[in-house]
């Protein structure tokens, strides 16, 4: 076993791979938000259906989806083996000790993962699995060359449907909790700790955490009650 393979497999490495996964997540997270929020436009889709196109035509664009693909499951391979790995130590005294002093997000960020994870499934499987068999119809904007998928439309019809919209309530819900944690865990995970700096990380990490999933939130609430 190389070098390489026993620092993947120990505990620094892994914890090392969550913490960089979980803040390329994190970036990505921001990106895919400003997207989504072009559902809102009053143009009937044509600044979401345009970003939709641009990003799953443009080549570096679908090379850095590959990578975040990777990095998604590796994110939840990897927290699903700490987790593993920590119940374990629990039966140590020592381990007990220090579990009792972290918060329930802390304690469940497994069970958190594994609801994010379904629901990235879900949301896969209703909109980019769609899109990529071809079963999406097809839309063309004066001033644009070519016809584009007509996401915008799927998208308001399923967030005309009730349970589908609490379905996604749920999942931000999940997410807040998901990030109040490893946000600013990510950050300790990679030895980025300093007194003066930890409180503000933990302050960003608080409002980033309730941001991104209200944002993510506001969007279906929105369609469903408002358009």
């Amino acid at each position: 076993m190389s070098w390489f393979s026993r620092f993947f497999v120990s505990s620094i490495g892994r914890k090392l791979i969550m913490g960089l996964t979980g803040l390329f997540l994190i970036l990505f997270l921001v990106i895919h938000l400003i997207g989504n929020l072009q559902l809102l436009n009053d143009d009937e889709g044509f600044s979401f259906n345009t970003y939709a196109y641009f990003m799953t035509h443009n080549g570096l664009i679908k090379t850095v989806s590959i990578g975040l693909y990777f990095f998604i499951i590796l994110h939840a391979i990897q927290g699903i083996v700490i987790t593993i790995a920590n119940r374990k130590a629990r039966r140590s005294r020592y381990a007990v000790a220090n579990t009792q002093i972290t918060s329930w997000a802390a304690r469940n960020m497994a069970i958190l993962g594994i609801l994010i994870l379904a629901f990235l499934f879900m949301h896969m499987g209703d909109f980019w699995l769609k899109m990529k068999l071809g079963h999406l119809d097809m839309v063309k904007y004066e001033g644009f060359d070519v016809p584009v998928n007509d996401l915008y439309s799927r998208v308001y019809t399923a967030f005309n449907v009730w349970w589908i919209v609490l379905v996604y309530i749920i999942g931000q819900i999940a997410l807040y909790f998901h990030l109040k944690h490893g946000f600013a865990s990510a950050f300790q995970t990679l030895g980025w700790n300093h007194p003066k700096y930890t409180p503000i990380i933990k302050g960003i990490g608080i409002i980033y955490s309730i941001i991104i999933p209200l944002g993510f939130a506001l969007i279906p609430l929105y369609i469903y009650f408002v358009k």
